[in-house]
């Protein structure tokens, strides 16, 4: 890094506002059915913060393209212009429909990495994945049957394989995975949306999740994989376009579809810093609470370099929120 500016570590807990600012925002649409206002809400309030933070940022996985989306969009850039030089992965809201409809697992969630660190994923909107916690790391392997994983899985964390919990997105490409993991033994978790928040809680004891497998957003994997190679588990993935036209773009970009990735080949970077925060409960954090004048955010900050790992329970006046930024929460 003699050459360029690492990030500091300081800028751990300016990620932390940025998330809560997401959260408290996404909040107020929780349970309202309105998926884009949360979102857009989510969307409006990081970007607000992330103007504040000192960086020179530029926006690899995001929102979409410039035309596309307003804020947060791909290759934007962000932060106060000073400090390092960084890639960021962001998504204002990780779960709208969960959000939404008031269902569990729906964070604000961002990471920061050295600049060109980051897979740019281009046309790879999907990948398949097998995410775990740093005991099973070494026994994941995405070219076996999702049988030979539950097993290997198993035998790492000292279980049976009736005591493996694996979380999949419930979707139909996913009905002959999930007719698998069961018969192999394990108990399968389906969720609607969100898999970033179970990639997670996948690497943190206590939470009921031991591995998240299946085909989810290639975005979400790289931000899943920046988390994990802070607390020390991983990622497994394969690209997956969903036909020839986005089999050819992906190869015409440089990118081979066939190839296995790990961690380190969706992000490289030694410093890399994630931040969640809660907007609904689930495995991983607590969702927004009220209290009179008041939210209650629980998040999670976590540095790759030193593998620290903080919990952050804060409460916020609203009121007082609202004079200092002029902006309604």
């Amino acid at each position: 890094m003699s050459a360029r500016q690492a990030p500091d570590r300081n800028i751990a807990l300016e990620r932390a506002r940025v998330t809560e600012a997401g959260a408290r925002a996404a909040a107020r649409w929780m349970g309202r059915g309105e998926k884009e206002r949360a979102d857009g809400a989510a969307v409006d309030a990081m970007r607000f913060v992330l103007d504040s933070v000192s960086m020179r940022g530029v926006v690899v996985i995001g929102e979409g393209e410039k035309d596309e989306a307003p804020m947060l969009y791909n290759g934007e850039e962000v932060g106060n212009g000073e400090g390092p030089e960084v890639d960021v992965a962001v998504d204002p809201l990780e779960g709208t429909r969960l959000t939404a409809f008031g269902q569990p697992n729906a964070i604000a969630v961002i990471a920061v990495a050295e600049r060109g660190t980051m897979l740019f994923p281009g046309a790879a909107v999907y990948m398949e994945k097998i995410a775990v916690g740093p005991d099973a790391i070494d026994a994941i392997d995405i070219e076996r049957s999702p049988s030979e994983n539950i097993v290997a899985v198993a035998e790492a964390l000292g279980k049976t394989p009736r005591e493996v919990d694996a979380v999949v997105l419930e979707r139909e490409r996913h009905d002959d995975l999930i007719a698998e993991l069961r018969d192999a033994g394990a108990r399968v978790r389906l969720i609607r949306d969100g898999d970033v928040a179970p990639a997670i809680a996948a690497a943190q004891p206590g939470t009921g999740v031991d591995m998240l497998y299946g085909i989810g957003g290639t975005p979400e994997g790289v931000i899943s994989a920046a988390a994990l190679k802070c607390v020390g588990g991983g990622i497994q993935g394969r690209l997956w376009p969903r036909d020839d036209g986005e089999r050819q773009a992906l190869v015409d970009a440089g990118l081979d579809p066939s190839r296995v990735l790990i961690t380190d080949d969706l992000v490289r970077g030694d410093d890399v810093f994630v931040a969640a925060t809660g907007v609904t409960t689930g495995a991983l954090l607590r969702g927004i609470r009220y209290v009179t004048d008041g939210a209650i955010t629980d998040s999670i900050v976590m540095r790759s370099r030193t593998g620290t790992v903080r919990r952050i329970e804060a409460r916020h006046q609203l009121s007082k929120l609202t004079h200092f930024t002029g902006r309604e929460y």
